[in-house]
């Protein structure tokens, strides 16, 4: 059986990766140490309820996510982001030229 901690450490370090965040850049997100998130991967901390919804916002997830068993495959929220801004353009752009047409 996976203890907490364990559980914790490793999806943080999943997200943290899929993002493309190193632990300095995502202590400076949530205002803390690079060496605080290094303990929390590693098992040798435990963040309070406060700084897991911190760690969980900076990631881009639910707070609940950072407990899953197992983390299903996703893309990233900015590749997310940028197809929808992608396809918004090119809707307005398709707008537009037909507006011009008329």
């Amino acid at each position: 059986m996976t203890n907490i901690r364990q559980l914790l450490a490793a999806n943080m370090k999943t997200y943290r990766k899929r993002l493309g965040l190193s632990q300095t850049k995502l202590a400076e997100k949530i205002e803390t140490a690079s060496n605080y998130i290094a303990m929390i991967e590693t098992g040798k901390r435990f963040p309070t309820p406060q700084m897991i919804e911190r760690i969980a916002l900076a990631l881009e997830i639910d707070t609940p996510e950072l407990f899953l068993r197992e983390i299903p495959e996703s893309k990233p929220i900015q590749v997310i982001h940028r197809q929808i801004l992608a396809d918004i353009d090119q809707i307005l752009e398709n707008r537009l030229d037909k507006l011009q047409i008329k």
